[in-house]
């Protein structure tokens, strides 16, 4: 018996989902960092009495059940701090007219942050990403904290004063979307821009005529192609400017560079742009107003490709929301990462605080095709918008299916090799799936050329999916781009 015929799951919680057969007593830690990197994430299901791939259920009897659950309470109180919020039950089933048990642990996210794992007194900081536990990153680290303190980056004090002549750029943006109007000293206190002392909050900073580091980094790319793997690069233009300086330099970079075309009509023509220009605004702001800050050495990037553009920003949608693709922008509801620079954006009249951008993005490309269709899509560490060339008369020419990866080179490789990695990325697929998916039979060809070469070289794990065969993308190898 297999554990989704005793309990419905969906494949988004199979994710944050880890099973034990037993819970190993030689190797404690190794499984306590699961417990601690769901706290630090979004949560997840911990079962004990199912085995690992397999999802075969071993099960307990009563007594053995509980003696194992005080032992899971046990190391958990003794070695992880603060103590996760979770919720223990045994889950009944039968064999053979035997009653047995599973034990299910859902562990809560964290509200104190980060939890911490102590064994052999050192301290350990663990996060849950895309199914995997792993140490935590410093930029993890950081915004852990600051998220347990209910406090954003942009709404911290910096050690500068404000002075109304360091804010030119951001006075004539406001004259400039406000009718003429100025931007008074009131107006900025008002939304908190600087404290009772007159220091700057972080996020003003930002908007500093000469603010010059990498917190504001911007990539502009234009590829000659399709993707980034494999086609020339015509421009990379790299920028570390103040807020609305790089707003106006992204708007520029696109628009000085796509296409232009019409459509005849019997009386007169119908000029359009690669970009309707309010997608395109809309789509920068958005990027610029959810980044997060506290990811060092990241930046926004805008590729510009010959059917698209990809407006990407790090981090993924605020509170770790992670959805991967959707079409539906209309109800993608977009939180608030930087209450400061959002209140700034609104007050010059570029931003709705309704956060109504993407609404405005559906209804530019309202008339447009299947294929010339906008989409978002969210990982673990970043966010991008998918414009359509409007101009591009085909339409979006790559697998909207497949999701955006960068690997190195495999030695001996297919042509199919990057759909499989793609395909293969967020959940472990049977060998017959994968041969659907490819159009391809299940073949000596399919399992050793492409799918045995992949596993060799270390892209692809093998995994049990019930009985037969599967494969998962090996996230070392492979990253999302």
């Amino acid at each position: 018996m297999k554990l989704d015929e005793l309990i419905k799951i969906s494949e988004l919680e199979t994710v944050n989902m880890e099973t034990k057969a037993r819970l190993d007593r030689t190797n404690i830690e190794g499984w306590l960092k699961t417990v601690a990197g769901f706290s630090n994430a979004a949560g997840g299901s911990f079962f004990i009495g199912v085995e690992d791939g397999s999802s075969k259920l071993i099960g307990f009897e009563r007594k053995a059940a509980d003696s194992e659950r005080n032992f899971f309470n046990n190391q958990v109180n003794e070695h992880i701090y603060p103590r996760p919020s979770m919720h223990i039950s045994f889950v009944r089933y039968e064999k053979n007219e035997r009653e047995l048990f599973i034990i299910r642990v859902d562990v809560n996210e964290s509200p104190v942050k980060p939890v911490i794992l102590k064994f052999n007194n050192i301290p350990s900081i663990y996060m849950r990403r895309d199914g995997f536990t792993n140490g935590a990153t410093y930029e993890e680290i950081i915004q852990m904290s600051i998220k347990s303190q209910k406090t954003q980056f942009d709404m911290l004090d910096s050690d500068e004063e404000y002075n109304r002549d360091d804010f030119k750029t951001l006075q004539n943006f406001y004259n400039s979307h406000n009718d003429g109007k100025e931007l008074s000293d009131k107006a900025l206190a008002s939304i908190g821009f600087f404290n009772r002392e007159k220091k700057l909050k972080n996020g003003a900073v930002l908007f500093k005529d000469d603010y010059n580091d990498t917190k504001t980094e911007v990539l502009c790319s234009v590829f000659s192609g399709f993707n980034k793997g494999s086609e020339r690069v015509v421009t990379v233009n790299r920028n570390t400017l103040n807020l609305v300086d790089s707003i106006n330099y992204m708007i520029e970079f696109v628009k000085q560079r796509m296409n232009h075309s019409f459509v005849k009509l019997p009386e007169g023509r119908i000029n359009i742009d690669s970009y309707p220009e309010r997608a395109l605004f809309e789509g920068i702001i958005n990027a610029v107003a959810h980044r997060d800050y506290f990811l060092d050495g990241t930046q926004i990037q805008l590729d510009m490709f010959k059917d698209r553009l990809e407006i990407s920003s790090p981090g993924s949608f605020y509170q770790g929301d992670k959805f991967g693709k959707t079409y539906d922008l209309s109800n993608v509801i977009s939180k608030r990462r930087n209450e400061l620079i959002c209140d700034i954006l609104v007050k010059c009249n570029v931003m709705e605080a309704a956060g109504t951008g993407f609404d405005k993005i559906t209804q530019e490309y309202e008339k447009a095709d299947n294929n010339h269709k906008p989409y978002i899509y969210s990982t673990s560490d970043h966010f991008t918008l998918v414009l359509p060339d409007l101009t591009y008369e085909e339409g979006l020419q790559h697998d909207d299916s497949v999701l955006h990866i960068e690997y190195a080179p495999v030695n001996n490789g297919t042509s199919y090799d990057e759909k499989v990695l793609a395909y293969c990325y967020e959940y472990a697929r049977k060998i017959s799936e994968i041969a659907d998916y490819l159009k391809l039979s299940n073949s000596s060809y399919l399992r050793d050329v492409i799918l045995g070469n992949l596993e060799k070289q270390n892209y692809l794990e093998v995994v049990k999916i019930g009985r037969a065969k599967g494969y998962r993308t090996n996230k070392e190898s492979v990253t999302l781009s």
